[in-house]
């Protein structure tokens, strides 16, 4: 243990934070243990970065290093959707370290994808939502898909039709009729994402929904939800009462 007495006082903190390793942590209260004890969803973003990290660098633990890293990017979804130039110029991060988070990431979607597979049917909201919080969140500019189902709700296909800016994106029902009876469709869900990361939904959320209701009724197809994907949450337009 160094003796502080004779450190200069503005070193005192990096040498105090240096002297605060995770194994000095209780128990309880290491990520890895409190994981095990507690399940991932009890963790902070930055617990869960720590984990990831497995270890800090010189005079920061992981834990250290983790809030670092989210103070720097400002938030989980800008560090996990920076390209390898940006990641890379974060403290204690490299190539390897890039390729093994887009390797994690890439293996959640392709779990989530696989929770929806045609096949089962669809009945978990919560497999739906984080599947979708999975293709759309972090994306720059509007994105608005839908997912396809067939008349005993099991999932077709996932398609992104349209493409907008950083806050519209322009939805055609004759487009979304073309392709919901190019795959057999009975059922949709639409979702969309908010770039902002606000998920709430707008009034022009509102009126496309309605239009496409009315004009897939005339087919005999649902909709049975709209999602809007924000920042880490997304909103059911069905539970607000809004179809």
């Amino acid at each position: 243990m160094t003796d502080l007495n004779n450190v200069p006082e503005n070193d005192k903190l990096a040498v105090t934070a240096s002297t605060v390793r995770i194994t000095d942590m209780p128990l309880d209260e290491r990520p890895r243990e409190k994981l095990l004890q507690r399940g991932a969803k009890a963790l902070t973003n930055a617990e869960l970065l720590a984990i990831f990290l497995r270890t800090g660098i010189q005079g920061k633990s992981a834990l250290d290093l983790a809030r670092d890293l989210l103070d720097q990017f400002g938030n989980l979804r800008s560090l996990l959707g920076a390209d390898i130039k940006q990641f890379c110029q974060g403290k204690g991060l490299g190539n390897a370290k890039y390729v093994q988070l887009k390797a994690c990431v890439e293996m959640s979607r392709r779990y989530l994808s696989e929770c929806l597979e045609r096949g089962n049917a669809l009945t978990s909201p919560d497999d739906t939502r984080n599947y979708l919080m999975s293709e759309l969140s972090g994306r720059d500019y509007e994105v608005f898909a839908c997912l396809f189902l067939d008349n005993k709700h099991r999932v077709i296909k996932f398609e992104e039709i349209f493409f907008g800016t950083i806050d519209s994106a322009n939805v055609y029902p004759r487009e979304v009729i073309k392709r919901a009876l190019a795959h057999n469709a009975a059922a949709l869900i639409l979702a969309h994402n908010h770039p902002s990361g606000v998920a709430e939904p707008s009034q022009a959320d509102i009126s496309i929904t309605e239009r496409l209701k009315d004009a897939l009724n005339l087919i005999d197809m649902r909709i049975l939800d709209h999602f809007v994907i924000g920042d880490g949450y997304c909103v059911s337009m069905a539970e607000r009462g809004l179809l």
